[in-house]
C-alpha cells in the first residue's frame, strides 16, 4: 500500500504580487527573505540574534527563509544585484546630502 504525503517545501515563505512587489516574504509579515539573508550572510548574525533583532519572528521562519534562499539563490541574488545598481544610479544623479556635510562615504559593497 502506498501513502502520498503532500508536503509544503516552504511553509513559512510567501510570495504576492501586492506584497513587496512580489518578492518571497515570510507569511504574515512584510520581512523579505532577502532581509533575513542580509543579516545572516552579509552582518553574520546567527538565526538566534536574528528572532531578537526581527522579535514578530521565529527560529523555524528564519530556518525556513534561509533554505529558500538556498534554492533559489540564483534569482534572489540577481534581484539584490539589480537593486544595487539602481541605487546607484539614483545616488550618481541626486548628490547625497549626508555626504556634502560629511565628505565621501566608504562603499560597503
Amino acid at each position: 500500500m502506498s501513502t502520498v504525503i503532500k508536503q509544503m517545501k516552504h511553509p513559512y515563505i510567501t510570495r504576492n504580487k501586492k506584497l513587496r512587489g512580489g518578492v518571497p516574504v515570510i507569511s504574515g509579515t512584510g520581512i523579505r527573505v532577502l532581509d533575513i539573508v542580509l543579516r545572516y550572510e552579509i552582518m553574520g548574525q546567527s538565526p538566534e540574534d536574528i528572532i531578537v533583532a526581527l522579535p514578530q519572528i521565529n527560529l523555524s521562519q528564519v530556518h525556513d527563509a534561509l533554505s529558500y534562499y538556498h534554492e533559489h539563490k540564483n534569482e534572489i541574488d540577481s534581484a539584490w544585484k539589480a537593486a544595487i545598481r539602481d541605487t546607484d544610479g539614483v545616488k550618481k544623479e541626486h548628490a547625497s546630502i549626508l555626504e556634502k556635510k560629511l565628505g565621501k562615504i566608504k562603499d560597503i559593497h
